[in-house]
């Protein structure tokens, strides 16, 4: 069996699994005959097809140096297939070793004591009249002059959508024929997603559960669209699928590494697309008086946005407690309310999130620190267009975290 056997071997068993669980198919552009012929199989008999072809991947002779790292992320992915199997029969990994199967990577280890220092520091930030009354409810409070109204929400994500595209468009190329659809949504556990559909077009659904913070409109943009989920496909389609004929990225198993990778570079592209200064402009100049919202504001708002993101590892904390069973619901939703400031019922769905996607949660913020690393090293910080191509190398060419690392 050469590889691009074991590829479609490989996109069958993904189909195959995916009859189990309807999220784990995340994404699908192959023959959709094979769609057709996926059977719903015992999962032992899945798990000793994972098993044959992970072998086989691992034994094959060296491949041409082009192919040799599209090898090596194909045995990461098997591995996470093969992984997911187990879990879905009732074997249950810790939560470390549960990442580090399904995403290749283990998060830092941060304690409470550690995230009491940032509670601190932000504190001070608040106005003088908040500070000495409870850091979650003044922060509430606070956040609330920050909040899109919901019928002004469409008219600044859409700004915010447009502007990510015309940045990224100036330093990727891709098809003339790419285009993405918005659709408002609710009864979420997720605040926006992604629904890659193919010939370079996406739905992207923003969930409404919740009023959208105005922080959260270049960030959503960017993650879900520019140069987030929708190019990453985009490129990975037409480059890899149609091009190059590499058919296990017709595939996108959302319990894998291609995920870390994904989230990870959605992340951190919100800051390649838009570096803080030309952020803030941004922001003040056309976002801001489209919300409604005082631009003189946003200054001491985006100091407090700053500080929030290093308490970004709490939420990873509390779900490996949780899911480790070292604390119940009660005391995860308080965790969650104390250490990453949101308020009791955004609280809740954020735990209803790890519920869901256990382990996952590392590869937003993990991700993004491996994937940022990575393009840091070989792009430093300041040089947008070298920023820019490390970036798109990236994603054309994926690779898991442990080969990031290398």
């Amino acid at each position: 069996m050469g590889l691009n056997e074991i590829a479609e071997a490989y996109v069958r068993l993904v189909l195959a699994v995916g009859k189990h669980d309807p999220d784990y198919v995340d994404a699908y552009i192959g023959p959709a005959a094979w769609q057709d012929e996926a059977q719903l199989l015992p999962l032992p008999e899945l798990q000793d097809i994972a098993n044959v072809l992970v072998q086989q991947a691992e034994h094959l002779t060296q491949p041409p140096a082009e192919q040799a790292e599209r090898q090596v992320f194909l045995i990461k992915q098997l591995q996470a297939a093969r992984t997911f199997i187990a879990h879905l029969a009732g074997h249950r990994l810790p939560f470390d070793e549960e990442s580090l199967a399904l995403y290749d990577a283990v998060s830092p280890v941060v304690t409470p004591a550690d995230l009491d220092i940032t509670l601190a520091e932000l504190a001070n930030l608040l106005p003088a009249e908040m500070r000495d009354s409870d850091l979650n409810a003044s922060l509430s409070i606070y956040n609330k002059a920050f909040e899109i109204p919901r019928d002004k929400l469409d008219a600044v994500f859409t700004a915010a959508i447009n502007e990510a595209r015309r940045r990224t468009r100036r330093y990727i190329t891709l098809p003339e024929n790419e285009s993405f659809q918005v659709a408002y949504v609710s009864n979420k556990v997720w605040s926006a997603y992604n629904w890659y559909k193919g010939n370079s077009h996406s739905l992207i659904e923003v969930n409404t559960d919740f009023p959208m913070f105005i922080s959260r409109a270049i960030d959503l943009a960017s993650h879900e669209a520019y140069p987030g989920h929708h190019v990453f496909n985009v490129l990975i389609e037409n480059g890899l699928v149609k091009e190059k004929g590499w058919i296990e990225y017709a595939i996108y198993p959302l319990y894998s590494p291609m995920s870390f990778l994904a989230e990870g570079s959605a992340n951190y592209g919100i800051e390649v697309a838009f570096p803080h200064a030309e952020r803030m402009q941004f922001e003040k100049e056309v976002l801001f008086p489209l919300a409604d919202i005082d631009p003189a504001k946003a200054d001491r708002y985006y100091q407090i946005q700053a500080v929030l993101q290093k308490l970004s590892y709490a939420g990873n904390m509390v779900a490996k407690q949780y899911l480790d069973g070292d604390i119940g619901r009660d005391a995860a939703i308080a965790m969650l309310m104390k250490y990453n400031l949101s308020d009791a019922d955004r609280s809740a769905q954020r735990l209803r999130f790890i519920e869901h996607l256990r382990s996952y949660v590392i590869n937003y913020n993990l991700g993004q620190d491996v994937v940022q690393a990575y393009i840091e090293k070989r792009a430093g910080k300041t040089n947008q267009d070298l920023r820019w191509q490390v970036l798109t190398d990236l994603l054309r060419y994926p690779k898991s975290a442990s080969m990031m690392l290398l």
